[in-house]
């Protein structure tokens, strides 16, 4: 198996009432529980809405790690798979869909020490 990371971007839940605000997020809950009892899911988390970026040689600090709202990261998991198109597969689960967002999927590079 090879590891994958799925960074979640995006997603409208701005417009979303607190009743369809919470179904959203039991449904987060429950693919999260479903990747987790099938050994697929090795961890992740949600992501502050701040930061700090760190750029160039000249190291300029700037608040925000984001240009634009849709561009924010909001957390991530790292996921068991076979292959890229496996994991590719399990993500197409995600709730994110359902508020327009993206998820992002990228192999994470083994690195002997």
């Amino acid at each position: 198996m090879e590891k994958f990371i799925y960074l979640f971007r995006g997603g409208e839940n701005a417009g979303l009432s607190p009743e369809a605000m919470q179904a959203h997020m039991q449904k987060w809950n429950e693919w999260m529980q479903y990747l987790g009892q099938k050994g697929i899911m090795v961890s992740g988390d949600p992501l502050q809405n701040t930061g700090k970026q760190v750029n160039g040689k000249n190291k300029v600090v700037t608040d925000g790690p984001f240009a634009e709202s849709k561009e924010i990261i909001g957390g991530y998991i790292i996921v068991n798979a076979k292959d890229i198109n496996e994991a590719v597969e399990i993500s197409k689960g995600c709730p994110i869909f359902e508020t327009d967002g993206k998820l992002e999927v990228r192999p994470v590079q083994n690195i002997q020490m």
